[in-house]
């Protein structure tokens, strides 16, 4: 039986995560989460995406993207590169991720912020952070200003939500984070 087809909304926002098989890690070490951030980079370039939210856990991945097409090219691309990546450095074979990735498109401004929220509360749920900006792999640190943006990063559309002002916007974002588990 074939595989239902995906939803295509051009401009859409999506929430976007792929587990490992089996949900094993898909990340080994901290080059492992480097060079996703690096093919993650080409990717968001080459396809005219616009990443508004990341988060690398130990077995999964989330992103909140807007694309101006089709996401599953850009995807089977990451994926992809990155599975044989990792494979081939860590002498690995089979598969690295569990299926094809899961989207959800974003539906409303309320939506967007929750997600971005759980998104980056998704290390203290899973007590491996105390709080959002003590883990390194998220989009908290960037969005806030504590840490350099990625180059794949946009903050202005999320920070857009909490002001005009850019430090005003950045100072609620990070209570809104705080102060919230989110969805």
């Amino acid at each position: 039986m074939p595989r239902p087809l995906r939803i295509v909304v051009p401009g859409a926002v999506y929430h976007i995560t792929a587990r490992g098989n089996r949900r094993q890690p898909i990340y080994a070490d901290e080059r492992d989460r480097e060079r996703f951030f690096e093919l993650l980079s080409g990717v968001v370039s080459r396809r005219g995406w616009r990443c508004h939210a990341y988060c690398l856990m130990p077995n999964h991945y989330h992103l909140v993207v807007e694309t101006p097409g089709d996401l599953s090219p850009g995807l089977r691309e990451l994926n992809g590169r990155y599975a044989q990546w990792f494979n081939g450095r860590h002498a690995f074979t089979g598969h690295l991720f569990q299926g094809r990735f899961h989207a959800a498109i974003v539906e409303s401004d309320w939506h967007a912020i929750e997600l971005s929220r759980y998104v980056v509360l998704n290390p203290v749920r899973a007590g491996l952070a105390a709080r959002p900006g003590t883990w390194r792999w998220s989009s908290y640190r960037p969005a806030v200003g504590d840490a350099a943006k990625p180059a794949f990063l946009t903050t202005a559309w999320l920070l857009g939500f909490f002001g005009k002002d850019p430090r005003a916007a950045r100072d609620a974002y990070r209570r809104f984070a705080r102060d919230g588990p989110g969805p």
